[in-house]
C-alpha cells in the first residue's frame, strides 16, 4: 500500500471576478497519494469554499513537505494517526 504524503499547493485564485476583480494567493496544505491528486483536492475545495471555477484558479507549485514542516495542526494530527477506528 502506498503512503500518503503531505503536499504544499501554492497559486492564486481569482475573487470576486464580477464587480472588482482580485487575484489572491493561497497556500494550502493537502495529504494525497500522488501530485496529481492534491491538485484535484484544492480545485474541489477552493471550488467549493469560493465558489470559483476551475479557469480562476492559476497553480504555481507543487511540492511535498515533510510532515515537521506543515503548519496546519489538522493536516499533522491526520498524518500522526497510526489506524482509523470506526465506530458504529
Amino acid at each position: 500500500m502506498s503512503d500518503v504524503k503531505v503536499y504544499l499547493v501554492e497559486g492564486r485564485m481569482l475573487l470576486s471576478h464580477d464587480k472588482f476583480p482580485e487575484w489572491r494567493k493561497f497556500a494550502i496544505y493537502v495529504r494525497a497519494l500522488k501530485p496529481e491528486h492534491a491538485l484535484e483536492r484544492v480545485y474541489s475545495e477552493l471550488g467549493s469554499r469560493h465558489k470559483l471555477r476551475r479557469r480562476h484558479i492559476k497553480i504555481e507549485s507543487v511540492r511535498e513537505v515533510p510532515v515537521e514542516a506543515v503548519e496546519d495542526i489538522y493536516i499533522q494530527r491526520l498524518s500522526q494517526l497510526d489506524r482509523w477506528v470506526k465506530t458504529v
